[in-house]
């Protein structure tokens, strides 16, 4: 059986841990270094991305999963995971970030909490039916590099899920919905490295 890490310092990892169980896959909570090892994957969860970042210094977690990651462990970040994992922001906040995706995020792109909204969505790479997405004090991504391959964008052209390689961002929160293609897609990505 797969075993998929949740980063759990702060915001939905319960939630991913949840859907990764109802898809015959074990999620295990990340807080320390030591927790890192012998994972297939990595999910880094939604909540506050400036929190979460602080948080992996405190503990330790930036160099361990920058390593990881280049290894090629295959890491999905989830709204404020998407921000976490991004080489910038275009506030340029100076908050910790991974950057390993080479993109630039626009942090709360849509508003204020009240601003959050659903919508379905084409994603051609988990099928022709829309997806259900949670967008919750959310980002977008404004800039993409080379190698990253989008995903799924608004019906305003924004950037709302990409991929580079092993590593895979959405910015909504899929671990909310009842719909399980989006943690099905990341799992098979590690079934595939």
């Amino acid at each position: 059986m797969l075993t998929v890490g949740v980063l759990a310092l702060q915001g939905a990892f319960r939630e991913h841990i949840k859907a990764l169980n109802r898809i015959g896959v074990r999620g295990q909570q990340v807080k320390l270094p030591q927790h890192l090892a012998n994972l297939d994957a990595l999910i880094i969860p939604g909540g506050e991305s400036t929190t979460i970042g602080k948080l992996a210094v405190a503990f330790k977690l930036i160099e361990p999963i920058r390593r990881l990651a280049m290894e090629g462990l295959p890491i999905f970040g989830t709204c404020a995971g998407m921000i976490f994992l991004a080489k910038s922001t275009a506030q340029g906040y100076g908050q910790p970030l991974l950057e390993l995706m080479d993109i630039s995020v626009q942090r709360n792109g849509f508003g204020r909490q009240v601003d959050s909204f659903e919508i379905d969505l084409a994603i051609p790479a988990l099928g022709e039916r829309p997806f259900r997405s949670i967008f919750i004090r959310a980002p977008y991504v404004e800039r993409v590099g080379e190698g990253v391959s989008t995903l799924a964008t608004l019906p305003d052209g924004r950037i709302v899920s990409a991929r580079e390689g092993n590593l895979l961002v959405s910015a909504f929160h899929p671990e909310l919905g009842e719909d399980l293609r989006f943690h099905e897609y990341f799992v098979e990505m590690a079934r595939a490295k």
